[in-house]
């Protein structure tokens, strides 16, 4: 698969490993080399859980008991009466090992054991507690080389761990060599501790290489191990990755919990498969998993993120036919959804119902009636609710105020609007940029242009933090006023942006449509290493598929692949239609078979696009082969899939084909028809 051949990629050692090995050499010169020979190349680290060691080396053994860890069990049981570990003080013998300097020193500090007086338990102990990673591989070599004990996987694992904790990712690939040729098995430990510590710091290439492994190697994972790495997967917004991640959890037998689901329903609807999203539920109720409140508030409020108000009113009647309780977010989503389908009379009759219900409303549910109010032109209404929201000392904070400056300017009382920052301070409310850039484009209306110059200038001379919505607003103030030049010279001084983030500056540049500009402040900004936003690599490849720049959509996505982001199904549209724009085929369908393996799952118009550049290239098997894929997915549209197809055959002068596939499509028609 191709996770396997991308992180095979990435086994090469690390930029900062040099000093890490000097300092490694001190206590093991002859294991470094082989340990490192297949380093991993990554950015950062995550802590391994403190508990794993004991877990590890305490708990009793499974039914593998013809494993070496069974035999060395055995072994300890014949000479019990002869190890030490009573009358030895681990916590000085700790403190003499923590002073060695080097591999001599601390062999020295060993040597009166190594005749094995202690058991394999009592080393093991002794590893889990010294801190240090380079002298644990060194007491890890004692024990083997020294010693002789009998490879211990209880050993390897705690030492794993230690070099995991200490970012020395080409280490714990060696090690892992290490255990395989001392004859050992990883078990699910093992995995769990390296598929864990890459994927918490978002180096899910080399992550599901670790998860392929212990596929691989029959050993079977358990659903909080995929669960969490589901979870971190969301959270670093590698959507892809974590719906890679479950199709692998359901391909392994094991049916995910409530929680796997609802995870799951927010990944799908940030990665924008809202129809994946909402099938999650019927799966749920399927599979005997009954969707809870959460389910519910999670889809509608993705529903509300991207405009889609008909749908999360769909689902909301869908969840009052469950009978499924509602919460205070619920309520809070489904008043914004009433208003932005302009149904203020439902907006405030849900808002007064809640009490009714046993729920207290919050700032956000009264903030957002406010909004309501103010977009179906209640002001009176609006201000009504913000004096009772002060007469009942319901906490106001700065949404609350920037509301209210808005609606005092659709009112045309820019100086009320005003007075209330002012009065915001007063209660303890700091003014951000939305405040300001508010008052800004109400002064630009008014025709107090100065007004809202002096202010811009002012803010950014004070320090404060000028964001992309703010710089944009005042961009588009100038324009209005005619005074281009102004506008111009404020996107000139982005290129070299002094008090505000480089990815913002390249996200208002590419906003504006400035290409050269934006392109130059990315390349920069990516060479030193501070593009760290998967967004602004969505803005840029946008940005230069707009304008046609087919090569820079090309270059922009593989650095994002080159810092290991994973791209989501947007991104994969347009990078293939870059590819066929520059008849470069068969890195498309590289691209296409890669993504599908890692288990991203495509709108229809990805799918759709692919079968247009297999006709493009005139490989019309592969068209014909993908096709009869499609028709077989039920989550694919299959009338606009047969119109697509039918196309391609015209365009390529095959109308005989273009016939046989409309035809298949009314017979499909009929036989449904008939059917019902």
């Amino acid at each position: 698969m191709c996770t396997v051949s991308g992180s095979i990629h990435l086994l090469v050692c690390c930029p900062s490993s040099s000093s890490s090995i000097s300092l490694l050499c001190c206590y093991s010169k002859t294991k470094t080399k082989k340990r490192v020979g297949n380093g991993i190349s990554h950015l950062s680290v995550a802590s391994a859980t403190c508990a794993m060691a004991k877990d590890v080396w305490s708990r009793t053994c499974g039914p593998a008991s013809s494993s070496p860890i069974s035999g060395e069990r055995g072994s300890r049981r014949q000479q019990q009466g002869t190890f030490l570990d009573r009358s030895v003080d681990m916590e000085e013998l700790l403190t003499s090992i923590g002073e060695t300097q080097n591999e001599d020193e601390l062999y020295a500090v060993m040597s009166p054991y190594s005749g094995r007086q202690l058991s394999m338990r009592f080393m093991v102990s002794l590893l889990s507690r010294e801190p240090d990673w380079q002298r644990s591989l060194a007491l890890l070599d004692w024990i083997n080389e020294k010693a002789l004990y009998s490879p211990s996987l209880f050993a390897y694992n705690v030492v794993l761990r230690n070099v995991l904790r200490a970012k020395q990712w080409h280490l714990a690939h060696g090690l892992f060599d290490e255990m395989r040729h001392k004859g050992l098995s990883p078990d699910r430990y093992t995995y769990s501790t390296l598929i864990t510590s890459f994927a918490k710091h978002g180096l899910f290439d080399s992550s599901l290489f670790w998860l392929q492994q212990m596929e691989q190697d029959n050993v079977s994972g358990d659903l909080v191990l995929y669960s969490n790495l589901i979870d971190l997967a969301r959270k670093l917004c590698d959507y892809s990755k974590a719906i890679s991640i479950f199709t692998r959890l359901k391909a392994s037998t094991i049916t995910p919990d409530l929680i796997a689901y609802n995870s799951m329903i927010n990944v799908f609807g940030k990665a924008k498969l809202f129809r994946e999203a909402r099938l999650l539920l019927q799966e749920m109720a399927d599979n005997a998993v009954q969707p809870d409140t959460v389910s519910y508030s999670t889809l509608l409020a993705i529903y509300v993120d991207n405009q889609k108000f008909v749908e999360a009113l769909s689902l909301f009647s869908q969840m009052n036919e469950a009978k499924c309780p509602l919460d205070l977010t619920t309520c809070n989503i489904m008043i914004d959804v009433y208003g932005q389908l302009h149904m203020p009379k439902e907006a405030d009759r849900l808002f007064w119902s809640m009490r009714k219900m046993g729920i207290q409303p919050n700032v956000v549910s009264y903030n957002t009636l406010l909004r309501v109010y103010g977009e179906a032109e209640l002001f009176g209404e609006a201000i009504h609710l913000f004096r009772l929201m002060q007469s009942k000392d319901v906490p106001q904070n700065v949404v609350t105020y920037n509301t209210m400056i808005n609606i005092y300017g659709k009112t045309l009382e820019h100086e009320k609007a005003t007075n209330l920052i002012q009065e915001m301070k007063k209660r303890g409310n700091e003014p951000n940029a939305i405040t300001y850039s508010t008052i800004i484009s109400i002064w630009e209306k008014a025709g107090k242009l100065d007004r809202a110059a002096i202010l811009f200038q002012k803010l950014r001379s004070s320090g404060v933090r000028i964001d992309e919505v703010l710089y944009q607003t005042m961009i588009v103030a100038y324009e209005r006023a005619g005074l281009v030049a102004h506008a111009k010279r404020l996107l000139h001084e982005l290129k070299r942006p002094d008090n505000i983030p480089r990815e913002t500056a390249i996200a208002i540049l590419a906003r504006a449509g400035r290409i050269e500009e934006a392109t130059w402040v990315f390349r920069q900004a990516f060479d030193a290493g501070e593009v760290k936003d998967i967004s602004v690599f969505g803005c840029m490849i946008n940005l230069f598929s707009k304008n046609k720049k087919y090569s820079n959509v090309v270059e922009v996505f593989e650095k994002m692949r080159q810092v290991g982001y994973f791209p989501d199904s947007d991104v994969i549209a347009l990078v293939l239609n870059a590819f066929g724009k520059l008849r470069e085929f068969d890195k498309a369908d590289a691209l296409y078979r890669q993504m599908h393996e890692e288990g991203c799952i495509f709108p229809d118009e990805v799918h759709f696009q692919m079968l247009s550049l297999y006709g493009a290239r005139k490989d019309f098997m592969m068209v014909e082969s993908l096709f009869e894929k499609l028709d077989s997915n039920p989550n694919v549209n299959k009338k606009e899939l047969h119109l697509v197809v039918a196309s391609i055959y015209e365009r390529a002068d095959r109308l005989n084909d273009a016939s046989r596939v409309m035809n298949k499509m009314n017979q499909k028609a009929i036989r449904s028809h008939d059917h019902t």
